[in-house]
């Protein structure tokens, strides 16, 4: 047991893992999910720290599956679907444009970059286009840097639970406008 790598100890010098995003990718079953496995099966190379789930349409994407998300720890959101005129349940990637629009101008009310947020619309036989707008959005998380959304909220509800103290306790100064 005592040559377990999970329980060994780090050494005072090792230096920790650098960061690496988290993106969580929602694709189109008949469009950008095949392009993702055409750009598997040519060997095209883009990042490997997105996680992919595949949905019939991305007009089933409901905003509040990006905000979860980010809330469980994503650092970016991609959602990839067929081109204008080409979903295959006619207006479903419309009805995600305009969702869209309002999650990021939502994502922007919670102070979150909107930039964290990416729509493309990607044919299945664009596999080159996939590992382009893959690495492009790994790239500007990157200069972002981490969200770290789950430890925000931490640290808002630590504050929350001191200032309720403090009000208990008479000491909380109204705010100044």
């Amino acid at each position: 047991m005592h040559n377990d790598p999970m329980n060994a100890i780090p050494s005072p010098t090792s230096t920790p893992a650098p960061w690496r995003p988290r993106i969580v990718a929602f694709f189109c079953n008949w469009c950008t999910y095949t392009a993702a496995d055409l750009a598997g099966v040519s060997r095209l190379k883009y990042a490997s720290n997105v996680r992919v789930i595949r949905l019939m349409c991305s007009g089933r994407v409901d905003p509040q599956f990006i905000v979860e998300a980010l809330a469980k720890g994503a650092d970016g959101v991609l959602i990839g679907g067929c081109h204008p005129g080409d979903c295959h349940y006619v207006e479903g990637n419309y009805k995600m444009l305009r969702r869209f629009q309002m999650l990021k101008r939502a994502l922007k009310e919670m102070g979150i970059e909107p930039e964290r947020a990416r729509l493309e619309w990607i044919s299945a036989a664009e596999g080159e286009k996939v590992k382009r707008v893959v690495n492009e959005l790994v790239e500007q998380v990157l200069k972002l840097g981490p969200l770290n959304l789950p430890q925000r909220a931490a640290d808002w509800d630590k504050e929350l639970a001191e200032l309720e103290e403090k009000i208990k306790a008479g000491e909380a100064e109204p705010a100044v406008a």
